[in-house]
């Protein structure tokens, strides 16, 4: 197979174009082509004279016995191998496998579960809220209403946080086993869109993401995996320094040979529930700070200037560092998106963002957080960043009655209190209200955002317009404690896995699917069940 690299497409291109582009590059006719597919797909807007897509591509010859010359000369071509997940990776055949019980419907219990049951084993994955169509109708009614059910939200539910977080699937870690491709794959196996394998910022969206959880939720149950929703783990049994069973919520006990902890990241009562325990934790740092809203118009002209009405919805990525050396950055980005009300605890209130597949809001937001460690935390042992993230959140529910706390830029700079939007409205999913969001913010904290927007403006011209809206308070940008675990991934109690992004070894939906990978990879090469 070759690989060409760097094909140069215009906005807007055909099929056709990027047929001919292949033969240009090959110097081959069509007749000689077998097939080709895009490898990896992204705009280069780093001249907003000339922006245009970048392709590899991946092509097959009718004549392989062509290719090695082909690369040989010419340095845009090379030869490539196609490497699947799973031809690395070695099942016992054994058939005492161990009983497996996941807790979290999350990318990193759902893909230890799909593949779990995809090699022969009967997993048991139990989620405290609901299943898609509960949740979603839990949902619709808490933005309405405000009245929020606490174990089915935002947060929990089937897919965990991140099927309310738009489904973006780019992420920084590296993986030379294949498994981001599998999950990737198994996301279009289960209905979601073919372009997520190729482009360089993929993304399903939440409307589409709610049927392919489902879908997939469905797959495991088809090969032989058991689902409970409206089920919480509240105990571990143990016996000998291993686990022997999981206690719901109900009082029911489920025996199993291994718990796999993919909790998310709002799972505070677990985490409670393990410190007593005496389960190995340690606190870490993460970031906290505020949503921010534009227009997407704006975004767009400003990314591709007179391209923009050629291309998608614009995304940003934003990085700075302050005079006292924190970090400030831009995250969880939305494109055409929603400010969302993502609580899931009562008087206490946190904002997330999300996109729907077609991205086709009126504003762009992010969240612009600030990064905060031990030195910001009321004590130092591993619950005290939790403990950080909920007087945040009681202050952002005070600061509104309840709303999604909202002020214009140019009064978070004077402290003063909103009352009108500027020339445009927010696009938030729940009720919102104004407030000063310098009462709900740590001083450091907002000190940070001040001093950062400034110098965003540099990258993005009308960033730190008077009239951009910001919303607080974002604090669940990822798990503020770190489950410690071996090189078997397991932690103190053998058979307990903690896994994903609650745990503190992910941070977004593809690491946390890996991070699910990676602990089924561990606990297949278990061959004898342990009573």
């Amino acid at each position: 197979m070759l690989r060409i690299d760097k094909i140069v497409l215009a906005p807007g291109y055909t099929e056709k174009d990027l047929k001919k582009a292949i033969l240009g590059v090959l110097r081959v006719t069509g007749g000689e082509l077998f097939s080709y597919e895009i490898n990896k797909k992204s705009i280069d807007a780093r001249k907003k004279d000339f922006v245009h897509y970048l392709l590899t591509v991946d092509v097959c010859l009718k004549n392989p016995s062509l290719e090695k010359n082909i690369a040989r000369k010419n340095k845009q071509v090379t030869i490539a191998e196609k490497f699947e997940y799973g031809e690395g990776v070695t099942i016992p055949k054994d058939t005492a496998k161990p009983r497996v019980l996941i807790a979290g419907a999350g990318p990193a219990g759902l893909f230890c579960a799909y593949f779990l049951a995809k090699y022969g084993f009967s997993p048991v994955l139990i989620e405290r809220g609901d299943d898609i169509a509960k949740r979603t109708e839990k949902v619709e009614e808490f933005w309405k209403t405000g009245v929020l059910d606490p174990e089915s939200n935002v947060q929990f539910g089937a897919g965990g946080a991140g099927t309310y977080s738009d489904g973006k699937l780019n992420t920084a870690i590296k993986d030379t086993s294949g498994r981001i491709r599998a999950v990737l794959k198994a996301f279009v196996e289960c209905g979601a869109p073919e372009d997520i394998l190729y482009n360089a910022k993929p993304h399903i969206g939440t409307d589409v993401l709610k049927t392919v959880v489902s879908n997939m939720i469905g797959k495991i149950t088809e090969m032989g995996g058991k689902v409970l929703f409206r089920t919480m783990l509240k105990d571990i049994k143990t016996k000998d320094g291993r686990v022997t069973a999981g206690v719901f919520a109900s009082g029911e006990e489920w025996p199993c040979d291994a718990i796999v902890l993919a909790i998310g990241h709002s799972a505070r009562d677990t985490f409670n529930m393990l410190y007593e325990k005496g389960i190995l934790m340690e606190p870490k740092d993460f970031a906290v700070g505020l949503r921010i809203e534009h227009p997407q118009e704006m975004i767009n002209a400003d990314q591709y200037g007179s391209f923009a009405g050629l291309l998608p919805a614009a995304p940003y990525k934003l990085t700075y560092t302050t005079e006292s050396g924190r970090g400030v950055y831009s995250f969880c980005m939305c494109p055409g998106g929603y400010v969302v009300n993502a609580s899931s605890e009562n008087g206490r209130l946190a904002v997330n963002g999300m996109s729907y597949r077609a991205r086709d809001s009126k504003n762009a937001n992010s969240a612009l957080i600030v990064t905060v460690g031990k030195q910001d935390f009321d004590g130092f042992d591993p619950l005290s960043g939790v403990r950080f993230q909920q007087k945040l959140e009681e202050s952002a529910f005070r600061s509104a009655d309840g709303a999604v706390p909202q002020q214009l830029l140019k009064d978070f700079n004077t402290g003063t209190k909103s009352s009108a939007y500027g020339d445009f409205g927010s696009c938030v999913r729940g009720r919102a209200g104004f407030a000063d969001l310098n009462r709900v913010l740590p001083e450091a904290v907002a000190k940070s955002l001040k001093e950062a927007i400034p110098h965003f403006e540099k990258t993005l011209p009308g960033f730190a317009r008077c009239d951009a809206i910001l919303s607080g308070v974002e604090s669940r940008t990822s798990s503020p404690l770190r489950i410690l675990r071996n090189e078997h991934k397991q932690c103190n109690i053998l058979g307990l896995y903690p896994c994903g992004e609650g745990a503190g070894y992910a941070g977004g939906i593809v690491s946390a699917a890996v991070d699910g990978i990676k602990v089924m990879e561990e606990i297949a090469q278990i061959t004898e069940r342990r009573n």
